[in-house]
């Protein structure tokens, strides 16, 4: 007895899934490091705070995070200033290293949901 089988291949369909979930979990990953981010940026009058934002480049895609003020380096890098409890210098980069595996996971998820 022989059996046949008809397989369709919607490669197209298939790699523009992909992209579209890859996009979407960057766009998350990097909304969820500014996230966590904000809640550790030093305040004085909350303008640091306010100006972090996540932009994407759909193209890589590649996300990045990013705090737009004059100060806001200087602020990164001085460990000797004194900020209130939770606050501090590195309010970006102690996230993107905790939350590294995190942020991966999340990516995952949104490419495996991309790809059902």
């Amino acid at each position: 007895m022989t059996q046949r089988a008809r397989l369709t291949w919607n490669g197209a369909r298939a790699l523009s899934a992909m992209q579209a979930g890859a996009v979407l979990g960057v766009r998350l990953a990097a909304e969820h490091v500014l996230t966590i981010s904000r809640a550790r940026v030093p305040i004085e009058e909350g303008t640091l705070e306010r100006s972090g934002t996540a932009s994407v480049d759909e193209a890589g895609p590649v996300a990045a995070v990013s705090y737009d003020t004059p100060y806001a380096v200087r602020v990164h890098e001085d460990l000797t200033a004194r900020h209130d409890p939770g606050r501090g210098a590195k309010y970006l980069e102690a996230v993107v290293d905790e939350e590294g595996e995190r942020a991966l996971a999340i990516i995952a998820a949104q490419l495996r949901r991309a790809l059902r």
